[in-house]
């Protein structure tokens, strides 16, 4: 039996929440450079972490677990009806996965363009190339990009951990003239895609906040699994 590592953690000062009025988030962030290798991340996934760069985190707040880990079991998922209707709808639409990052830099001005538009009153705006790039990059980890093209023009990007045994989706952009084209739930049915293509078990989706609408898309995925007292349960 491999004897457990003990590994090293940082807390984090507390600041007002991204997704809860009146709520103070707190993280909790590995501080081991063992835990910076794809196999060893994977494992942290597993009990409720995440990566936003470099960073290594998962919530920590002070009497408050809303935020729950949820992955799609790859072998089990079921479109629902919504979804193959986005499916059938966009089959105008081809998506690659690129499992490499060449193509960061000429992504960023649809990035730039999607913050502008969708998102100008968050943390991300305005929309700043040094900060994307440390945002979606991981130099110990290998990062794929979910390309979405009509044609020969580039229309999506979704950003994908590509890990031992699963896909973590990190973020996803798109031209904003395509915003009616359910683009991030279209990446999401092709991420489930290219991890059964690649004998992947999941396809994990972040934190799902059941009391944040703009969060609650991950929870049509299904069946999926949650993240809850320690034991991920699934979910139909």
């Amino acid at each position: 039996m491999t004897k457990p590592i003990p590994l090293k953690f940082g807390v984090s000062q507390t600041f007002p929440c991204s997704y809860l009025d009146d709520q103070q988030e707190r993280l909790l962030v590995a501080m081991d450079d063992i835990v910076f290798n794809g196999a060893n991340y994977e494992q942290l996934l597993k009990v409720g972490f995440r990566r936003s760069g470099e960073q290594v985190y998962r919530p920590y707040c002070v009497g408050c677990q809303s935020c729950e880990s949820l992955r799609i079991i790859v072998n089990k998922f079921k479109p629902s009806r919504s979804q193959k209707r986005v499916l059938k709808r966009n089959q105008k639409f081809e998506a690659l996965l690129v499992p490499n990052d060449t193509n960061v830099k000429s992504y960023f001005p649809m990035y730039a363009r999607y913050i502008a538009a969708r998102h100008r009153d968050g943390s991300m705006y305005p929309p700043d190339y040094e900060q994307y790039n440390n945002f979606v990059k991981a130099e110990w980890l290998q990062v794929g990009f979910l390309e979405i093209y009509e044609q020969d023009r580039l229309i999506g990007v979704s950003v994908l951990d590509i890990l031992p045994t699963a896909l973590s989706a990190v973020y996803t952009f798109f031209e904003p003239e395509y915003h009616q084209d359910s683009l991030g739930t279209f990446a999401i049915l092709k991420a489930v895609e290219f991890a059964k293509s690649l004998k992947l078990q999941h396809v994990y989706l972040g934190y799902q906040i059941d009391q944040c609408n703009k969060m609650n898309y991950k929870s049509k995925f299904t069946p999926h699994e949650r993240l809850i007292d320690s034991i991920w349960v699934e979910q139909d």
